[in-house]
């Protein structure tokens, strides 16, 4: 009988051990568990041009099932790329299991996005969106292609639709904003133009339009910021 009462406790010691090790694990992996990141290009772009965003991203320690990349047609209204990226991030929840996801923009992206967030109810889907040289109040350089495509007309300032993103809160929802600007963009026309009220937006001392999406300082300092 004290066989069989040692052998039960020795049983129920490593069942605790074992439980008690699975439970660390689980713990460990949903520690390590990332938001996933969804990059949202600009006029005249793709998602090719993210290639060196998710070289920086990866050195940060995303792996590439974290990171998506949500291409559209840029010469189409930016209400209509906007519904795009609703369903674009409806798929990635669906995939990844995630809650929400982490908008990463550039340029005229920045309007896709905050029509998403504001017009179409995203904000509840979003953790942070980092906005790089984001066209979120227009830019008067749009002026050359509105013969070309609607979204240059909504880019223009004053536009009804830049009207519509700026009445009431400019950044809704529980959503972490963040934007990046430089004086030497020579695209975003005022370069000023990407500030955003409620946001924390970071003035960087000369950054072209396109060097936002290579230079890897900022592009680490982004990843950062995401993973924080």
């Amino acid at each position: 009988m004290r066989k069989f009462s040692r052998a039960l406790a020795l049983t129920a010691a490593v069942a605790a051990v074992l439980t008690t090790g699975t439970a660390a694990t689980g713990t460990a992996e949903a520690a390590t568990a990332r938001t996933p990141v969804v990059f949202v290009h600009g006029y005249l772009s793709d998602s090719v041009i993210w290639d060196p965003a998710r070289t920086a991203f990866r050195n940060a320690g995303y792996k590439d099932s974290e990171l998506f990349s949500y291409t559209y047609d840029f010469l189409s209204s930016n209400e209509a790329s906007a519904r795009g990226l609703a369903g674009f991030v409806a798929k990635v929840k669906k995939d990844t299991g995630a809650q929400k996801v982490d908008i990463v923009n550039h340029s005229m992206g920045g309007l896709v996005s905050l029509w998403y967030a504001k017009e179409l109810g995203g904000a509840a889907d979003i953790k942070h969106m980092a906005s790089l040289a984001g066209s979120n109040h227009g830019t008067y350089v749009a002026g050359l292609c509105t013969i070309l495509s609607p979204s240059c007309v909504e880019m223009t300032p004053g536009s009804a639709f830049l009207r519509t993103l700026a009445s009431g809160d400019e950044t809704p929802g529980a959503v972490d904003y963040r934007t990046w600007y430089s004086p030497c963009d020579g695209v975003i026309n005022p370069f000023t133009s990407t500030v955003l009220d409620g946001a924390v937006n970071t003035l960087l001392p000369c950054v072209t339009h396109l060097g936002f999406l290579t230079d890897e300082g900022l592009l680490s300092q982004v990843a950062s910021y995401l993973k924080a």
